[in-house]
């Protein structure tokens, strides 16, 4: 399943075809594809079609488009796409020939690129785009990662001025940028996220009872953090992934969260990770930093810090790839 950096790779891409765009057509050819969406098929056409897209925005592993509909619907909208294990968000010109495997098609007119199409493209179909009315966030800052446009210091300094009064009302002009589709609202921030509050996710970590992969894996607790990342992450901080979270100290805890930052920046310099043609970006092409892996899908290799070989547990209906001698299960 695409992870943060993968995600990231597509909002990156999306993001300055869409940011103004108005949305000239919209063709559901697979209502598979339409499973998240409250409503049906005319309903998520009729919406979309004659709207303008704000932006391309992502928290975690969702991603999302801002969206300000037509005079005829005025509640802030958002179109929400899940990826799924295989989904995929293409750009394509008007006149290319369709995706053998496209489910949603939608046509813009892009002030950047003028007329371009965007071809949702799912082999599996578990992925799925849907039309979500938003919400405010919690805590009055930018809802997700949308770029250094929004989410520079003039929009965070504006977000923290805020005193409440207006905030994500039809008042504010860059309202969207504090909401959050109700379909996301539930997942927790990234440690990437600018608002990330990192003493506050230590504290939380500490206090489970339970194995800190699973921690990592837990949406609720920080997002965006996969199965390869989660691995790849407890390799570079030494942390054997069934280590009890509370009997880390807090001091382990911050070097974990920095590792997963550091690999997070390192798989999204080099285009995320692709096993298969499933994890592409808007152009169809591959990320390279499965040369990079220590850990994930390396057992039996050498582990490069020590060379014991790397060995593959079972978990979770998934695995875990460590090195026995690097992250061994350790008392305070």
């Amino acid at each position: 399943m695409p992870e943060l950096p993968e995600v990231e790779v597509v909002r990156a891409g999306l993001h300055p075809v869409v940011a103004g765009a108005v949305v000239t057509g919209v063709d559901v050819l697979d209502q598979r594809s339409l499973k998240r969406h409250r409503g049906p098929s005319d309903d998520f056409v009729d919406r979309l079609v004659g709207g303008t897209i704000d932006s391309a925005v992502r928290r975690g592993k969702f991603l999302w488009f801002p969206f300000e509909p037509a005079a005829a619907h005025r509640q802030p909208l958002a179109l929400v796409a899940h990826l799924g294990m295989s989904g995929q968000v293409l750009l394509r010109s008007r006149d290319a020939e369709p995706d053998r495997l496209m489910r949603i098609r939608l046509d813009v007119d892009s002030p950047s690129l003028g007329p371009v199409r965007l071809a949702f493209v799912d082999q599996r179909i578990f992925g799925s785009m849907a039309l979500d009315e938003t919400v405010p966030t919690l805590d009055g800052r930018a809802a997700g990662f949308a770029g250094s446009r929004l989410l520079g210091a003039e929009a965070e300094a504006e977000a923290d001025t805020d005193t409440g009064a207006g905030a994500g009302t039809d008042a504010d002009p860059a309202a969207w940028v504090r909401r959050i589709p109700q379909q996301v609202s539930h997942i927790a921030r990234d440690p990437l996220d600018p608002a990330f509050h990192e003493p506050g996710v230590i504290a939380r970590l500490l206090a489970r009872r339970t194995g800190v992969k699973r921690a990592l894996l837990d949406q609720g607790l920080l997002s965006g953090v996969g199965n390869i990342y989660a691995d790849e992450s407890l390799w570079a901080a030494r942390v054997h992934p069934e280590q009890p979270t509370e009997s880390l100290s807090r001091a382990r805890a911050r070097v974990l969260l920095a590792e997963v930052r550091l690999v997070l920046l390192k798989a999204l310099g080099e285009g995320g990770t692709s096993f298969d043609a499933q994890y592409v970006n808007v152009n169809g092409q591959s990320g390279y930093f499965s040369h990079s892996l220590n850990a994930y899908g390396q057992q039996g290799r050498p582990c490069p810090r020590c060379g014991t070989p790397i060995v593959r547990e079972a978990f979770m209906n998934r695995s875990s790839h460590f090195c026995p001698r690097c992250q061994r299960v350790r008392t305070r």
